[in-house]
C-alpha cells in the first residue's frame, strides 16, 4: 500500500506491501504517484524490495525507545522501570517480523493477573513503541499489531478514606526518619502528591502560598497553606532529606507493622481532597488546590463520609 505525504516542500512516497517497504522523495506529486505505482506492480509480480531485518527482536526496539524517547517524558523514571520489565518478558524475545496481534493478546491475558491498570499501561506503551518505529524510525513494518488488542478497562476509582483509628496510629508512629511524618502531614493538609512534596524548596513559599513549578500534568500551580502546613514547612529543612525510594520503604514498613489493610500513600490525596469538600469549599476552589483541569477527574478523588452527610441533613 502506498502513502504520499508532503515534507519540507517535497513529496515523500512510501510503499508497504506484502512485508516489503521502500520510500523516496520527489519534487512533485505526479512523479511520486508514478514511482509508487511502479513499485506496487513490481511487488505484485514477485519482485523484492527492502525487507525487515529478520534478526531484530522486540527488545531491540524497546532498548532504542528507552534511550531515545523515554528520557524526554514527564514520567521517565516509572516508564524506565516498565520498559526494563518488558524487556525481560517472553514476548520481547520474539523476532519483530514474526510478531502478530495474537502474541500481544496472549501477553495481555498474562498481564491481567497484575491488574487491569498495569496491563493497560503496558499495552499503551507497546502501541506507541510501534507507532514510533513506523513513523519516526521508518522500520518496514506494515501495521501496528497492538492496534487490534482491546485495552482492558481500568479498575474502579479507589474510595479509600482513613478511619480515625488509622489516622491516630499513623500520626503517632515513631519513624526513624522524622521527615516521613512531616511529609504525611503535609499530604493530609494540602492534597499534594509525594513527588511534589519531596521537591518543595524554601524559595517556593511566600507567606501562606506555596508555588509548585513542576507538577504531574506539567502545569505549575499555587497552593494555599493551612496554619499547620505552614508551621511544618517553616520548621524543617527543605527540600526534605529523604529519597523517594526511602520514603516508600518507610511507608511499607509502617503499613506492615500496623496491619492497616489496603492503604496507599496516594490515598492521602483522596483524603485531603474529600476533606476540602467537607469544609464546604467549592469545586473551583478545590480544583485550584488539587490542580485538576477536568471536574470529572476531580470527582473521582472525592468520597465524602456518609456520617458527615447525615449530620448535615
Amino acid at each position: 500500500m502506498a502513502t504520499i505525504r508532503k515534507r519540507n516542500n517535497k513529496y515523500q512516497a512510501q510503499v508497504r506491501l506484502q512485508g516489503q517497504y521502500k520510500s523516496k522523495s520527489f519534487n512533485n506529486i505526479k512523479d511520486a504517484k508514478k514511482w509508487s505505482t511502479h513499485l506496487e506492480n513490481k511487488i505484485n509480480l514477485g519482485g523484492e524490495l527492502e525487507t525487515l531485518d529478520k534478526s531484530i527482536l522486540l527488545k531491540d526496539l524497546l532498548k532504542r525507545y528507552l534511550k531515545e524517547i523515554t528520557p524526554f517524558k514527564k514520567g521517565k523514571v516509572r516508564e524506565e522501570q516498565r520498559i526494563k520489565r518488558l524487556i525481560k518478558d517472553n514476548v520481547s524475545r520474539k523476532h519483530l517480523y514474526l510478531i502478530k496481534t495474537k502474541d500481544f493478546v496472549e501477553f495481555k491475558n498474562k498481564r491481567l493477573v497484575s491488574g487491569n491498570r498495569t496491563c493497560r499501561y503496558d499495552l499503551s506503551l507497546l502501541h506507541h513503541l510501534y507507532n514510533v518505529a513506523i513513523k519516526q524510525w521508518n522500520y518496514p513494518i506494515l501495521f501496528n499489531p497492538v492496534s487490534n488488542v482491546p485495552k482492558p478497562k481500568c479498575n474502579p476509582p479507589r474510595e479509600r478514606r482513613l478511619s480515625d483509628n488509622e489516622l491516630k496510629y499513623i500520626l503517632n508512629e515513631k519513624f526513624k526518619n522524622p521527615n516521613v511524618i512531616k511529609i504525611i502531614e503535609i499530604a493530609l493538609e494540602t492534597g499534594m502528591r509525594r513527588s511534589e512534596i519531596l521537591n518543595v524548596k524554601r524559595e517556593h513559599i511566600n507567606d501562606h502560598i506555596l508555588y509548585l513549578p513542576d507538577t504531574k500534568n506539567s502545569y505549575p500551580r499555587k497552593i494555599p497553606l493551612t496554619n499547620k502546613a505552614k508551621k511544618i514547612l517553616d520548621n524543617c529543612y527543605l527540600p526534605f532529606k529523604i529519597s523517594d525510594n526511602a520514603f516508600k520503604l518507610s511507608w511499607k514498613r509502617m503499613i506492615k507493622r500496623s496491619r492497616i489493610q489496603d492503604l496507599h500513600f496516594h490515598d492521602l490525596r483522596h483524603e485531603a481532597i474529600s476533606r476540602f469538600f467537607e469544609k464546604n469549599l467549592s469545586i473551583p476552589e478545590v480544583a485550584l488546590i488539587s490542580g485538576h483541569k477536568d471536574v470529572r477527574q476531580l470527582m473521582r478523588y472525592t468520597h465524602l463520609k456518609l456520617e458527615n452527610l447525615v449530620k448535615k441533613i
